[in-house]
């Protein structure tokens, strides 16, 4: 039986790039966003190019929901190797720490914190029994390199990043990967760079940051799950605290 990549926040943007990273070395794929109307024409699309694929709709925001939404997955696929967890759409901003409050924290802690925790906590018996998988997150570069006017995202994926290195040091002898793609980049073709372009998404007083094309993510993506010889890799990798100054 071939493997299953989960895709957790699937859109035209990364999420669809790592389906076609992953699906041209045999993987069947599980797209999961909340809008059907999207994932089925994402479906269509990985359909004609040979890829395997089905759509859930599911509200990432309900951690709750979890177990029968990685229920319905292995019914369908019967199995699952490898997901990635990359929900940040374009309706989430950043918020200057000035600003910030127990509200916004609280509404951004279910989606970027307490459901990607609850996802691993549902496949790991599977993966332990198997001796194999991997967990792939992506996240803003504010999760760990705090920035003036970039905060609200911040602070909440910064707890996830935590919880993913202590998950990686807790499972890597048994076969089983945890890794962070932590980007400082536009990402085109996204919802976030449709916004960008269309001027109601901006942060004028925050640093400019570059463009990268979904695609070099996902390769990035396909090595970090090869060779799961790091934990976290930045794009661009001179965002890397051990880049060369």
């Amino acid at each position: 039986m071939s493997k299953v990549i989960a895709v957790f926040g699937a859109g035209t943007g990364l999420g669809v790039s790592v389906a076609r990273r992953f699906g041209r070395e045999g993987f069947r794929v599980a797209l999961v966003a909340r809008r059907k109307d999207r994932l089925d024409t994402l479906v269509e699309e990985l359909a004609g190019e040979g890829i395997e694929a089905a759509a859930f709709s599911a509200d990432l925001s309900k951690p709750a929901d979890v177990p029968a939404l990685v229920g319905a997955i292995r019914d369908r696929f019967g199995r699952i190797d490898v997901v990635e967890y990359a929900p940040i759409g374009g309706n989430q901003g950043f918020t200057a720490a000035a600003e910030l409050d127990a509200a916004t924290l609280e509404g951004l802690i279910p989606l970027l914190l307490l459901t990607p925790v609850e996802v691993v906590k549902a496949v790991l018996p599977e993966w332990t029994e198997r001796g194999d998988g991997a967990f792939l997150l992506a996240q803003g570069s504010s999760a760990a390199l705090p920035m003036p006017h970039l905060s609200g995202l911040g602070p909440v994926m910064s707890a996830t990043r935590n919880y993913l290195y202590s998950l990686n040091g807790e499972l890597a002898g048994k076969g089983i990967y945890a890794g962070a793609l932590t980007i400082g980049a536009l990402i085109t073709r996204s919802e976030a760079a449709a916004r960008v372009e269309a001027g109601d998404f901006e942060t004028p007083d925050g640093p400019q940051f570059p463009v990268v094309d979904p695609d070099d993510l996902a390769e990035h993506y396909w090595s970090m799950y090869t060779k799961r010889d790091r934990v976290e890799q930045f794009h661009p990798e001179s965002l890397s605290p051990h880049a060369a100054a």
